[in-house]
């Protein structure tokens, strides 16, 4: 479960294309990022107003998209590195990684960025 009480399961990344495809926009048009990293699982769903995207990745960056359908104020995308994974290429110098605890996957580093288009 996440802390929306969602059941959260993932997809093998072959078998989900529309989620990366939709992911890969928003990194491409917001913010010119494309990962070299291969794609492994993916999850997309959505709790009340928000859908959510998640695609992880080979190297151990997992990215999350949020985005609520009716307040486009609330709307993000985060990067998580796996814990001593290094930042990818794709993203030195453009975010700074903060320290967070996480109940399952010990101590991360996260950073995000505000959505400003229409997905």
């Amino acid at each position: 479960m996440n802390k929306y009480k969602h059941e959260f399961t993932v997809v093998p990344a072959s078998e989900s294309q529309e989620t990366l495809d939709y992911v890969n926009r928003i990194l491409k048009e917001e913010r010119d990022i494309e990962f070299a990293a291969i794609p492994l699982e993916t999850s997309r769903f959505q709790v009340e107003n928000i859908q959510f995207a998640y695609v992880f990745y080979e190297d151990g960056l997992g990215v999350n998209v949020m985005y609520t359908v009716d307040d486009p104020k609330k709307r993000a995308v985060g990067f998580k590195l796996s814990e001593g994974m290094d930042v990818p290429k794709e993203l030195e110098g453009k975010f700074k990684f903060a320290r967070q605890k996480s109940k399952l996957a010990g101590t991360i580093r996260g950073s995000f960025f505000v959505i400003k288009g229409e997905y």
